[in-house]
């Protein structure tokens, strides 16, 4: 979150945050947007009964805020289908592997670097991609690779990816904003 504000602020994105949405609501992502006067919203079961509540209510928030693209970083949950079919093609998400491996349910994390790192392979990295009914299947945007070092523990591969995948996600927003 902070790489996509900080491109905004910069100029390098010509693009303006306008909400943040977060089903914790204590998340590092609202905490920031606070910080940039970013407007804020915790929509999850304990704001909402259901669900399709929380559906609703984004499909509402987003609406309001006269969002154009959502991107969607830490948020582990699937998006409702009314924010899907409001939204289609306009949803993206940053996941912390070479999609098709490593993504579906439970593919989160530290659980993504744990399976990389298992499986012996010797590359990994990130992928943005389009947002639809399945986790993690959507048309791919962009990726970028980042070795596999011997020695890595997911924390340490973990950062390294965080930190390739800042620059990933500028590019990718750019690309489809400025499409």
């Amino acid at each position: 979150m902070q790489a996509v504000i900080d491109a905004c602020e910069s100029g390098v994105l010509r693009a303006e945050i306008g909400l943040v949405i977060s089903n914790n609501s204590n998340s590092g992502a609202l905490k920031r947007g606070r910080r940039h006067g970013v407007p804020g919203r915790h929509l999850s079961r304990k704001t909402h009964r259901d669900d399709a509540g929380v559906d609703l209510a984004m499909v509402d928030a987003l609406s309001k805020a006269d969002i154009d693209l959502v991107v969607l970083v830490g948020y582990m949950r699937l998006v409702g289908p009314k924010v899907l079919q409001h939204f289609r093609g306009r949803i993206i998400n940053c996941h912390p592997a070479l999609l098709p491996k490593y993504g579906g349910q439970g593919f989160y994390g530290h659980h993504v670097h744990q399976a990389v790192i298992a499986s012996g392979d010797k590359q990994t990295g990130s992928t943005i991609h389009y947002v639809d009914e399945v986790y993690d299947q959507g048309p791919i945007i962009r990726q970028n690779r980042v070795a596999v070092l011997d020695g890595d523990t997911p924390e340490s591969l973990e950062a390294r990816v965080k930190a390739a995948e800042h620059d990933l996600l500028v590019a990718a927003i750019r690309d489809v904003v400025e499409q």
